[in-house]
């Protein structure tokens, strides 16, 4: 890789985790996974899926860490989760979420961290809100078709939509959208004080 292209892939996010040691990324994944378990208690009770905040915790820790960082944050919450730390929506926790109706929601967050990751390290970030918007946009829209596919094996298809898809979709747009101010904050921050 070229110093060009590594330069502008270090400076893609405010917090610069990929020029860090090892001990700053291992620090890095669990201060994410407290994020995500935080924002999994962040709810609004649905049935049979919760609308919380999660898939704007998954897709800012994409957005800041990378598609690598990211991904790898999210699994660790995840097996935390499948281990019996109640970092799930409103404190659940248990193997058991990995098979029930909202496991296809579950094992999309990482590919949602990393497509989000990947976007924001080819520019999709807070130095184009607009394009952040539409990466965080992309991977909400990700999350509910992995997550509808996997509940409409149980409830079918209609009724997958009816729950499970569409009450998301405005929540997805906001929350893409409060994703994208924030990465630009954090960004306007950033370049100012290294100015």
């Amino acid at each position: 890789m070229n110093t060009t292209a590594a330069s502008s892939l270090d400076a893609y996010s405010p917090l610069r985790l990929q020029s860090r040691s090892l001990t700053w990324q291992v620090a890095a994944v669990l201060l994410g996974t407290l994020f995500l378990a935080a924002m999994s208690y962040i709810e609004v009770p649905m049935l049979p899926v919760p609308m919380n905040m999660q898939t704007f915790g998954v897709a800012m820790v994409g957005a800041l860490y990378g598609w690598r960082l990211g991904g790898i944050t999210v699994i660790a919450w995840l097996i935390e989760a499948a281990l019996g730390a109640p970092v799930l929506s409103g404190g659940a926790a248990g193997a058991i979420h990995f098979v029930g109706p909202t496991a296809g929601y579950l094992f999309a967050f990482p590919i949602v961290a990393g497509l989000v990751g990947w976007l924001a390290e080819r520019g999709w970030n807070g130095s184009k809100p607009l394009l952040a918007f539409v990466a965080a946009l992309a991977g909400n829209a990700l999350c509910l078709a992995i997550g509808g596919a996997w509940l409409a094996t149980s409830i079918g298809v209609d009724q997958a939509l009816i729950y499970g898809v569409v009450p998301f979709l405005s929540g997805a747009a906001l929350k893409s959208a409060l994703g994208a101010a924030v990465l630009f904050v954090l960004h306007r921050a950033t370049t100012k004080g290294a100015h």
